[in-house]
C-alpha cells in the first residue's frame, strides 16, 4: 500500500478539527478511544488492540505491530432540563436541548515498527468536548432572546514513541497537541453592561461571538509490563494542558476565557484467562478541580467575582474516578467478539445545576458491546455500539436567589455507534 502518510494525517487532523464533534460521556471525556476499545468500555491501559493504543498508553504503541486505522463514530445524545419552583416568571418547564441531535468523530491511528525494540505511532482522535441546542431558552425568563447552547470541541493529535525494554515491558511517551472550538449563543442575561446588574469583566465577551479556538500541548507516558505469562498491568499519565485562551468569551470563562484541559491518569489490568478470553479493567482519574473555568462554583458571583474574573464562576465539576470492566472473546481466527460496562462519579453537584444547563454532562454509566471481523490475515472491519444510561440529577438549592430561586434538574443519555477498517502493513 504506498501513499504519503504525512499529508494523510495531515488531511485527517484538519477533518477532525472542523468536524461537527461532541462528547459528553465521563464527566466531558470520552469513555475510550479506537472503536476496539469502545466495544470493551474503554479499556486500554494494559490492552493495547490498535493504532489509537496511544490516546491511552503511548506504550501500546510498541505492541500493536504496523498497522493503519481508519474510524467513524455516530454519536447521539438525549440532553433535556426541567425548571420547578423557580420565582422568575415564565422560566419553569422542560427544555429539550437537542435541536442539534447527532454527530460525527472521526478517529485515525498509524504504527510502525522502526527497529526491533522502537515504534512509532500517531494518533487523531476526538478527546472530548460537550454540546447543548436549546431551540427554547432556559434562560430566557432571565432576559436572554433567541436560542441557546454552547458547542465545545477537542481534537487530539498525539505522535508517540514506544521503546521496548525487553519481551514483557515496554515504556513509551506521547506529545498530545490539543486543538479546542467554543461557541456560545443565548446567554445575554449574563451580559448585561449595567453596573447595577453587571455580571461578567467583559460583557461584550459572554455571548453570540461565533466560534473561537484555541491550543496548547501536554505530555504522556506509559508502561506496559507482562507480569506473568497471562497478566499484563499498564500504567499511564496524561499532563495538564495549558491551552490559549477563548478571547472572544473572555467575559465567560474563568481567568479572562482560560480553559486548560485537565490532568488525567489511571492503570489497568489485562488476564488472558484461556486462549480465546481476555479480561481487561481499567481505573481512571481526571482531576476537573484543577481548572478554574470547569471548577469554580457559581456561588462566587455573589461574593464579588464576576464571570471572566481570575476566579469567576463557571461549572463547579468535581474529580471523577472512572471504573472500566471488559472481556473479548475470539471465537475464530476471524471473529472477536468484545463488552463492557463502566461507571463514574458524578462530576457536578446538585448545587451547581442552574449553569451546567449548558453542560448536563451527568451520565455515568455505560454498557458496550463490539466485534471484529478479519476476513483476510491483513485486514480488519470492527463495530461497536455503547449506552450510556439515563441520568437524571435533581437540582438543590440550584438557582440562587438573586436569579428569584427554585431548582433545575439536568437529564442526559447517549448512544453510540462506531465502525473501522484496519489495514497490517
Amino acid at each position: 500500500m504506498s501513499f504519503n502518510k504525512p499529508l494523510f494525517a495531515a488531511l485527517l487532523a484538519g477533518s477532525a478539527a472542523v468536524s461537527p464533534l461532541a462528547f459528553a460521556t465521563n464527566g466531558y471525556f470520552a469513555h475510550g478511544y479506537g472503536i476496539k476499545s469502545l466495544g470493551m468500555a474503554g479499556v486500554g491501559y494494559a490492552l493495547p488492540q490498535d493504532a489509537l493504543a496511544a490516546a491511552t498508553n503511548p506504550a501500546g504503541t510498541a505492541l500493536v505491530g504496523d498497522r493503519l486505522d481508519l474510524g467513524v463514530t455516530y454519536f447521539k445524545p438525549d440532553r433535556s432540563v426541567e425548571i420547578h419552583g423557580a420565582g422568575a416568571p415564565g422560566a419553569n418547564g422542560q427544555y429539550d436541548g437537542n435541536d442539534t441531535d447527532a454527530f460525527l468523530i472521526p478517529e485515525f491511528g498509524y504504527t510502525r515498527q522502526l527497529d526491533e525494540r522502537l515504534a512509532f505511532g500517531l494518533a487523531v482522535y476526538g478527546n472530548g468536548g460537550m454540546n447543548t441546542d436549546y431551540q427554547r431558552n432556559p434562560f430566557a425568563a432571565y432576559g436572554s432572546t433567541g436560542d441557546a447552547g454552547v458547542d465545545l470541541t477537542q481534537v487530539f493529535v498525539t505522535p508517540s514513541l514506544a521503546w521496548r525494554l525487553n519481551e514483557r515491558h515496554s515504556f513509551g511517551i506521547g506529545l498530545n497537541y490539543a486543538y479546542q472550538r467554543f461557541e456560545a449563543r443565548g446567554l445575554s442575561a449574563f451580559a448585561s453592561k449595567d453596573p447595577r446588574f453587571q455580571m461578567s469583566e467583559s460583557p461584550e465577551h459572554v455571548s453570540n461571538n461565533g466560534h473561537d479556538h484555541s491550543d496548547g500541548w501536554g505530555l504522556r507516558l506509559g508502561w506496559n509490563g507482562q507480569l506473568t505469562d497471562t497478566l499484563t498491568v499498564g500504567v499511564a499519565w496524561s499532563s495538564k494542558i495549558k491551552t490559549g485562551k477563548f478571547e472572544r468569551y473572555e467575559g465567560l470563562f474563568a481567568d479572562h476565557g482560560s480553559f486548560d484541559i485537565p490532568e488525567n491518569y489511571g492503570i489497568g489490568l489485562a488476564w488472558r484467562a484461556t486462549e480465546r478470553l481476555t479480561l481487561a479493567a481499567d481505573v481512571q482519574q481526571i482531576d476537573y478541580s484543577d481548572v478554574k473555568s470547569i471548577s469554580n462554583p457559581v456561588s462566587v458571583l455573589f461574593s464579588g467575582h464576576l464571570l471572566g474574573s481570575e476566579d469567576g464562576p463557571n461549572f463547579g465539576w468535581e474529580d471523577i474516578r472512572v471504573y472500566k470492566l471488559g472481556a473479548s472473546y475470539a471465537v475464530s481466527p476471524q471473529l472477536t467478539l468484545r463488552g463492557g460496562y463502566s461507571w463514574a462519579d458524578q462530576a457536578l453537584d446538585k448545587g451547581e445545576t442552574f449553569f451546567n444547563t449548558l453542560a448536563p454532562g451527568v451520565v455515568r454509566e455505560h454498557l458496550t458491546l463490539g466485534a471484529t471481523w478479519a476476513p483476510e490475515a491483513d485486514h480488519e472491519i470492527s463495530v461497536f455500539y455503547a449506552h450510556a444510561f439515563s441520568e437524571e440529577l435533581k437540582g438543590r438549592n440550584s438557582i440562587p436567589q438573586q436569579f428569584g430561586g427554585g431548582e433545575v434538574d439536568l437529564k442526559m443519555q447517549q448512544d453510540s455507534f462506531g465502525i473501522a477498517y484496519a489495514w497490517k502493513l
